[in-house]
C-alpha cells in the first residue's frame, strides 16, 4: 500500500507542476484591447445548429439582433437537426432578414444514420454560408451586443485562421448547477492558458470562428467525421496541424458567450462522457498525455480516500493530498473567476471536491468504454 502511496505522490507533484504552469500561463494570457464601434469590412456567418431547442431559441436570437455589428454584414444560419417541437417555427418567426432556417432533412434522409449529425448539419451550413469568418455558437446560449464586433476586430488585427473564445454558465440556480460552473470555469481558464503556453489547443464549440476557406483548407469535418463529438477541438487541431501560429484565444469580457448547465445527473454525465470520449482522439498527444495526468490523479485521490475509509491510519495522508489539491486549484481559480465574474461561486469550491474527484473518475471511463445519450440518441 506504501509503494501505492508514493505512486499517488508523484502524481500528486506532476499535477502541482501542471497547475502552476497553467496558473502562469491564464495570467500572462493578455486581454484583447478592443475599440469601441470601430466597424469592420468582414462578412461574417454565425452558424447554429438546432436539435428540439424552441425553449432556447427566443434568447439567442434576441441577442443576435442586438449585436452592434452591421446587419448586412452579418448573417445567421439556423439548422434544424430533425426537431420535433417548434425550433423552425420560432427561427421563421423571428422575422429578421438575416437570419436564415436550413432543415437538415432537406439534406439527410430520415433513414440514414450518422455517427455525428451536428458535424453534418455545420458542413452543411457552411457550404451556404456567405461570410468569410464562420463563427458557432449553440441554441441554448446567449451573448452580449458586442460579441461580433470585437471577434471580428480581434480577426482583423491579427489574421488567425482560428479563434477559440471565452464560455461561461449562467443561471447557476442551485448546489448542483454551481458545481457544474466552477467545473466548466477551470476548463476555460485552462483553454487561455494553454493557448498562451503554445501547450495544445483547446476550444468550446458554443463560442469559436474560422475562417470559412482554412474549413476547406483542411478538408473539413473529413476524416474525423465518424467521430461522435469533436465539432470544435478536433477541427481545430486540422487547422491547428496546417497554421501552428494561426490559431489564437480571444481573451475579452465583451466576447463571453453563456450558456446553460444541465439540470439532472443523468445530462450532466451524459454530457462529461461525450466530451471525455474524443481524449484520446487528438493528433497533439500532449492535451492526452495532460488529460491521463488529471485523470491518474483523481484515480489515485479516490482510492486513497476509500482506504482511508478502511484503514483511518490513511485519513492524514487522504487530508494532506485534498488539501495539496484544493489549494493548487483555488490559486488558478481565482484570476481565472475574477474574469468571468464569478468569484461568488468558489465558496462551493471545498464541499464540491466530495462530488468533483468521483466524476471525474467515472465519466473518464466511460468515455473511453462506455456509451452515452445526446439529443436523444445512442452514441456508442
Amino acid at each position: 500500500m506504501y509503494f501505492f502511496l508514493i505512486i499517488v505522490i508523484a502524481l500528486a507533484l506532476g499535477y502541482g507542476v501542471l497547475m502552476l504552469w497553467y496558473s502562469l500561463g491564464w495570467k500572462k494570457l493578455p486581454v484583447f484591447p478592443a475599440a469601441i464601434h470601430s466597424g469592420g469590412s468582414t462578412k461574417v456567418t454565425v452558424i447554429i445548429p438546432a436539435r428540439n431547442e424552441a425553449g432556447n431559441l427566443p434568447a439567442l436570437l434576441k441577442a443576435l439582433q442586438a449585436q452592434t455589428y452591421p446587419a448586412d454584414m452579418l448573417e445567421v444560419i439556423v439548422i434544424d437537426d430533425f426537431s420535433t417541437d417548434d425550433t423552425a417555427a420560432v427561427v421563421i418567426a423571428s422575422g429578421a432578414a438575416n437570419i436564415h432556417l436550413l432543415q437538415l432533412k432537406d439534406h439527410l434522409s430520415a433513414t440514414e444514420r450518422l455517427n455525428s449529425y451536428k458535424k453534418k448539419a455545420i458542413e452543411i451550413a457552411v457550404a451556404q454560408a456567405t461570410g468569410q469568418l464562420i463563427v458557432t455558437t449553440d441554441a441554448d446560449c446567449v451573448m452580449g451586443p458586442r460579441w461580433i464586433e470585437v471577434m471580428v476586430q480581434f480577426y482583423e488585427k491579427r489574421r488567425p485562421k482560428f479563434i477559440a473564445a471565452p464560455v461561461s454558465f449562467y443561471k447557476e440556480h442551485n448546489f448542483f448547477r454551481k458545481l457544474q460552473s466552477l467545473d466548466f470555469m477551470t476548463m476555460q481558464g485552462i483553454t487561455g492558458a494553454a493557448a498562451w503556453l503554445r501547450a495544445g489547443a483547446m476550444c468550446n464549440g458554443a463560442n469559436l470562428a474560422y475562417e470559412r476557406e482554412a474549413f476547406y483548407e483542411v478538408g473539413g469535418f473529413s476524416g474525423i467525421d465518424n467521430i461522435a463529438s469533436g465539432d470544435d477541438m478536433l477541427l481545430m487541431y486540422k487547422i491547428y496541424s496546417a497554421y501552428p501560429d494561426r490559431v489564437m484565444y480571444l481573451k475579452n469580457e465583451e466576447v463571453i458567450v453563456r450558456t446553460l448547465p444541465v439540470d439532472t445527473l443523468k445530462d450532466f454525465m451524459n454530457q462529461r462522457i461525450r466530451w471525455s470520449s474524443k481524449a484520446d482522439k487528438y493528433d497533439d498527444k500532449r492535451i492526452t498525455w495532460v488529460l491521463l495526468l488529471v485523470y491518474l490523479f483523481n484515480v489515485g485521490m479516490l482510492i486513497t480516500g476509500i482506504i482511508a475509509l478502511v484503514h483511518p491510519a490513511w485519513w492524514p495522508a487522504f487530508l494532506i493530498l485534498l488539501l495539496f489539491k484544493v489549494t493548487l486549484e483555488l490559486y488558478f481559480l481565482i484570476p481565472v473567476a475574477r474574469f468571468f465574474h464569478k468569484t461568488e461561486l468558489l465558496l462551493w469550491f471545498i464541499p464540491g471536491q466530495l462530488f468533483h474527484i468521483p466524476y471525474i473518475v467515472i465519466a473518464g471511463w466511460l468515455g473511453k468504454f462506455g456509451s452515452y445519450q445526446w439529443k436523444g440518441r445512442q452514441v456508442n
